[in-house]
């Protein structure tokens, strides 16, 4: 049965939507600072196996979690593109882009201390490894007079 021409029980409602996930920014920030915690707090394991006088022993090594947007939203039951829309929120943005930074430094630093691996960190970030080779020489040679090897980071204007 529909609802009768010119109605306005809408008008009664209390309230129109469905609540916030989280309502404040803050709340938002003490939980991305809860999944900060909970990587750092749960490795990943490497099982090895070492022998000795013939006997296989298991032996677990812990390993850097890469922090990641994805694991982020996982953890606080939201989807990726709820966390892009909220980047454009003026409440949000600025937690937005503070748990991006810390994400990106965490992933950044790992691979520079050899802890995660730098090429799939390097990609995920955007950057690149760019070899430029001047095959021009002085003397006639193919041998090149100047190698260059520049680090690209889309982040900046270089």
């Amino acid at each position: 049965m529909a609802a009768p021409k010119g109605n306005q029980f809408w008008k009664a409602r209390a309230k129109h939507g469905r609540d916030r996930i989280f309502a404040s920014a803050e709340l938002l920030w003490e939980a991305c600072c809860e999944y900060f915690e909970w990587v750092e707090a749960n490795p990943l394991l490497e099982d090895t196996v070492s022998f000795f006088q013939g006997v296989p022993t298991h032996d677990y090594v812990s390993k850097m979690r890469a922090m990641t947007i994805g694991g982020l939203c996982t953890f606080l039951d939201i989807d990726e593109t709820t966390w892009r829309a909220w980047r454009d929120q003026k409440d949000f943005s600025t937690v937005i882009t503070r748990a991006e930074r810390i994400i990106r430094d965490q992933k950044f630093a790992g691979a520079s201390a050899g802890l995660l691996n730098a090429n799939i960190i390097a990609r995920d970030l955007g950057l690149s490894d760019k070899s430029e080779l001047d095959h021009k020489s002085t003397d006639g040679s193919m041998t090149p007079s100047r190698i260059e090897r520049v680090i690209v980071d889309p982040n900046t204007n270089n």
